[in-house]
């Protein structure tokens, strides 16, 4: 439960609602009942309705929900794609964007939240299998899966502890997820390796855990720590490892604004390479609730950021002479100073969500472009009615200019539509599209678009539309 909704404010209110429900008759009317049914619930669902901090990666506060039934669910469809590129981990040879093939694919996914007395869980799990018919696709299976996880549990009053986890294993490169109802977090405060090239076996994960503690109404605490590894399997690309802390103190100016300061510390280390990467940041945070459903929140400051990497210089003409090299390697070292600011505006609806976030920091790279600035901006829209229909739209899109190693510009522009119908009582048909536009104007070979489209029939148990993003 996020710090700047303290469960203080919200328990005093509904016993001294539900105590004239104690005595004689009216103990036994509706009105009471419906009372007492709500001083009963969970005290994480016992929220006051302060806005979302985003530095601590909070979801907007109006979709923080007290209980959804975890609900399975299985998937086989038709699909297609396009743009399909991939290294054989044998010869190393290059297939870059030129294959495109028919397939089918199998999915299971898992999703829910369940609160307690002090405790919430939330889980978001897909994991997929996709085999492709051309037989020039480099590997023609494909497994994928992703997990997003929060639990959050509340010490006492003033002391509370979250745990989120953003992780998966995937062979093709998707967009980053937007604000799944059942997460508790938003996704994008984690690191996500969603800009890769290859059509290569990457595991990542994304930890963050944080103290909250909150000393009264208004002034709280908040220490962190956090964690990311993304681990590709083809050598010829770089594999990295980061670790960080963070800090900040909430102060909450209203009903209906917080304002904050908020330190940060990471640390990147590339494997195969020397190559290492620093980042301190100092911003200021500042969210608002304009409306129960409308808020704005974000964080901006200045990051200095310290890089270090081998460089190939070549050697003097006269010294080549004598050695018999004509270039040598360098270690570099380099301090840059720059912006570092994430904001995000969010609506909530009776059956869905619509956001709008942008953001600039410095990001580990792809793989082939190492540590690089980057913007990203991301738009994304869900619904989910009562009955029969659901489906969620997302857009992004994100430019990046490499520090180190290869030094370059790059970026990339995605979308991604999915909808499903439910044509019976545990039967749905569902459709996605999702597509990627790779983009630079240093080097033209970067260049490609790649596109997946799929048709299929779901089954799970449950009489609501099923959501598949």
């Amino acid at each position: 439960m996020p710090a700047n909704q303290p469960l203080t404010l919200a328990s005093p209110a509904k016993a001294l609602a539900a105590a004239p429900c104690r005595t004689g008759a009216h103990f036994r009317s509706a009105a009471c009942a419906a009372l007492l049914a709500a001083a009963a619930l969970p005290a994480l669902a016992q929220q006051y309705g302060g806005p979302a901090i985003l530095s601590r990666g909070d979801a907007p506060a109006a979709m923080a929900s007290a209980q959804i039934a975890f609900r399975p669910f299985v998937n086989l469809a038709g699909t297609y794609s396009a743009g399909l590129s991939g290294l054989d981990y044998g010869t190393q040879a290059a297939s870059v964007g030129g294959v495109s093939s028919f397939g089918g694919s199998g999915t299971v996914g898992l999703s829910g939240v369940h609160s307690w007395e002090h405790t919430q869980l939330g889980l978001d799990y897909l994991g997929s299998y996709s085999h492709y018919a051309n037989p020039n696709v480099q590997t023609t299976g494909y497994r994928n899966q992703s997990v997003l996880f929060s639990v959050t549990h509340r010490f006492s009053e003033h002391a509370t502890f979250a745990l989120r986890e953003n992780a998966g294993v995937y062979s093709q490169p998707t967009a980053s997820p937007g604000l799944p109802q059942t997460a508790g977090f938003d996704p994008a405060a984690t690191y996500n390796p969603t800009t890769d090239f290859y059509d290569n076996r990457t595991t990542f994960a994304s930890t963050i855990a944080n103290l909250v503690y909150q000393r009264s109404m208004r002034l709280s605490f908040n220490l962190g720590g956090h964690f990311n590894l993304t681990d590709r399997q083809l050598v010829a690309l770089y594999s990295v490892t980061g670790e960080g802390a963070n800090g900040d103190v909430q102060y909450r100016l209203s009903e209906r604004s917080t304002v904050g300061a908020v330190y940060t510390y990471m640390h990147f280390v590339y494997h195969g390479t020397f190559n290492a990467t620093d980042i301190h940041t100092a911003a200021g945070s500042y969210a608002i609730r304009f409306t129960p459903s409308l808020e704005l929140t974000g964080f901006g400051g200045i990051s200095r950021t310290e890089f270090k990497f081998l460089q190939t210089v070549p050697i003097d003409p006269v010294v080549a002479a004598l050695i018999g090299l004509r270039s040598g390697v360098v270690i570099h070292h380099g301090i840059v100073m720059h912006p570092d600011y994430n904001v995000r505006l969010s609506q909530n609806f009776e059956h869905g969500v619509a956001y709008i976030s942008n953001s600039f920091s410095i990001t580990p790279g792809n793989g082939l472009f190492l540590t690089s600035t980057a913007q990203n901006t991301m738009a994304g829209y869900s619904y989910t009615a009562h009955r029969y229909w659901s489906f969620g739209i997302t857009a992004g899109y994100m430019k990046a200019s490499s520090l180190s190693n290869v030094v370059g510009d790059y970026a990339d522009a995605n979308g991604s539509v999915s909808a499903s119908r439910q044509i019976g009582r545990a039967t749905h048909v569902t459709l996605a599209f999702n597509g990627m536009k790779y983009q630079s104007s240093t080097f033209s070979g970067y260049n490609r678009l790649t596109y997946f489209a799929s048709l299929g029939l779901s089954f799970a148990p449950g009489d609501v539309p099923l959501r598949i993003w």
